[in-house]
């Protein structure tokens, strides 16, 4: 009896510990899948952003930046991708083990129900049944096997259910076997499908390198000038909340130059804001991070370094820079030779919307998160449409890959 008990309780047990796994597998699957998505729509939106629009005669620096860009996209896919395979394989392992289990416990519970229904047939006459029950010696061990005798034939029919219940279940993990092995064969065709258009890409990767590596004259002198303009914009961007910490502080008295003083109505609007990190909204409606935060390789000479102090954004012609938070324009951005912007405090938060070509906002108006602020200007040339996005704390710089979701 103690030998039945404890098996009953490993097999509850093992029923369990294979629920808690295959929901933990099917968590990290959803999640996968996600991601997956995920890295698929930025592809087709480098294609629509990047490449669909740009004229053939475009700035060859800019197509190198998309490539690469597309390159290291369609990488995180593959490593995805195998990951889900992976994950496929030890589900399938984990349900052949699974079903060959349960063909073992079936034919167990069949072998034992055949020898049910053999001594029943062999019992099945009622005076036997009858002369069982008037044989015994007592009232009280009457009462026993009559008793005896109702345990038997549930206990049969509860063999019964349970061959029917193990039976479907082996039926539903072949089902599920069948559904991972071809889920498995897509994500193998995919990755194959992947690697492929990585290949082509990574060579014309080569190519235009090779066409940049012949002009490079021409080529040093355009980073020269993007380095010249984006000096430019960052010295005017840091003078401007600069002048906006000085502002603000005169009328507070504090004398800092470097942070602002704040009300407790600003106060509170940098905590929400702060209390928001990861979670704000993009500064576009939809695009791309063509180019992140921080320092970074060239992508013809690797020696060379490059700096971001802000993120920039490629998104539709015609599309509109809006507010990542609730707050208040504090500057107008304007460069000489340049595009504008508009700078936004949010408590002692700065965010900056640079390179538009039409402004919605002036200085000192008050804008909720969402509300539009300009136009993003779109390149003549190569016919991008990029915003170039800023975020402080004061008068010190922040990385916006950090706050805004999933940017």
């Amino acid at each position: 009896m103690i030998g039945k008990r404890s098996h009953i309780i490993y097999i509850v047990l093992l029923i369990f510990f294979y629920g808690q796994f295959t929901f933990g597998q099917t968590n990290e699957q959803r999640s996968l899948e996600a991601k997956r998505d995920r890295l698929q729509k930025e592809i087709r939106e480098i294609n629509r952003l990047l490449f669909a629009e740009r004229k053939e005669k475009g700035n060859v620096l800019e197509q190198m930046e998309a490539l690469d860009k597309k390159i290291n996209v369609r990488q995180q896919l593959i490593r995805v991708t195998n990951q889900q395979t992976n994950l496929l394989n030890r589900q399938i392992n984990v349900n052949i083990r699974s079903i060959s289990k349960l063909r073992k416990d079936l034919e167990v519970l069949k072998e034992d129900y055949a020898n049910l229904v053999q001594r029943s047939y062999q019992n099945k006459n009622q005076n036997s049944r009858l002369m069982f029950l008037l044989s015994a010696e007592s009232f009280f061990q009457a009462y026993k096997r009559l008793q005896y005798m109702k345990q038997y034939a549930q206990h049969r029919k509860k063999q019964g259910e349970e061959i029917l219940v193990k039976t479907d279940e082996l039926s539903e993990r072949n089902k599920e076997l069948i559904t991972q092995r071809k889920e498995k064969e897509q994500l193998l065709v995919e990755n194959r499908r992947v690697k492929t258009q990585l290949s082509k890409e990574i060579q014309s990767q080569k190519t235009l390198l090779t066409s940049i590596r012949q002009n490079e004259t021409r080529y040093t002198a355009t980073i020269e000038k993007k380095r010249r303009e984006a000096r430019k914009i960052d010295r005017e961007i840091d003078r401007l909340i600069k002048s906006a910490i000085v502002s603000n502080n005169k009328r507070t008295g504090s004398r800092s130059a470097t942070k602002f003083a704040l009300t407790p109505e600003a106060k509170l609007v940098a905590n929400n804001f702060s209390a928001n990190k990861g979670k704000l909204i993009w500064p576009v409606e939809k695009g791309i991070k063509s180019q992140g935060f921080g320092v970074y390789n060239d992508k013809i000479y690797p020696g060379i370094k490059h700096r971001n102090n802000g993120v920039t954004i490629t998104t539709d012609k015609g599309s509109k820079a809006r507010a990542i938070f609730e707050g208040e324009v504090i500057a107008i951005v304007s460069v000489p030779g340049g595009s504008r912007g508009v700078q936004i405090k949010h408590g002692n938060y700065i965010s900056t919307y640079y390179n538009l070509s039409k402004l919605y906002v002036k200085k000192g108006d008050r804008v909720a998160a969402k509300e539009v602020l300009g136009e993003i200007n779109t390149n003549r040339f190569d016919g991008t449409t990029k915003l170039k996005f800023y975020l402080f704390q004061d008068s010190n710089r922040l990385n916006p890959e950090e706050w805004i979701y999933q940017l």
